[in-house]
């Protein structure tokens, strides 16, 4: 359990991480989406199938994936890259995640992380991204960033559920 966060430091990803994100992102799907995705799902998320699909995504994906650490251990990721949306113009950006440790919420990584990778973003670039319609937790934090549903939405089958997503962006 963290009870007390020492500096939290924000890097770029190596393929060295793939471990440690797999477990954060399990973490943080497990209690993000618990009552939303189904629990037997959630149950069965593996962590060495998500840390194959790690390795080969830091190694070879294009996208900038920050990780956020603190006393060796890590917090959350982030990733942003080419918008992969139909309609997306070139140039134009997608966060593809944002994923904290439950154990860390509340504490300002989240926001720390957000704020870190839109600080890369290029003046006047749009960037979008993708959040499922039930969760409101992520959907509060979004508004917070400057980002707003823009009335496209799509149906995921997730573990057996059919759920929304609701696109969000963000032009500044």
């Amino acid at each position: 359990m963290v009870t007390e966060l020492n500096e939290v430091t924000i890097r770029t990803a190596t393929p060295q991480d793939a471990a440690s994100i797999a477990q954060v992102h399990i973490a943080s799907w497990r209690g993000a989406y618990a009552g939303i995705v189904p629990d037997d799902y959630l149950a069965s998320l593996d962590h060495d199938q998500r840390e194959a699909a790690w390795t080969q995504n830091l190694a070879s994906s294009g996208a900038d994936i920050l990780l956020a650490e603190a006393d060796g251990r890590a917090l959350g990721f982030a990733s942003l890259g080419p918008a992969r949306d139909e309609d997306a113009e070139s140039g134009d950006l997608e966060v593809y995640a944002i994923y904290l440790d439950p154990e860390a919420w509340g504490r300002g990584v989240a926001r720390d992380l957000m704020r870190t990778m839109l600080g890369k973003v290029p003046p006047r670039t749009p960037v979008s991204l993708w959040v499922l319609k039930d969760n409101e937790r992520a959907q509060h934090f979004y508004r917070r960033h400057g980002f707003a549903p823009d009335g496209v939405e799509r149906r995921d089958d997730i573990g057996g559920r059919d759920l929304t997503q609701v696109r969000f962006r963000r032009t500044v």
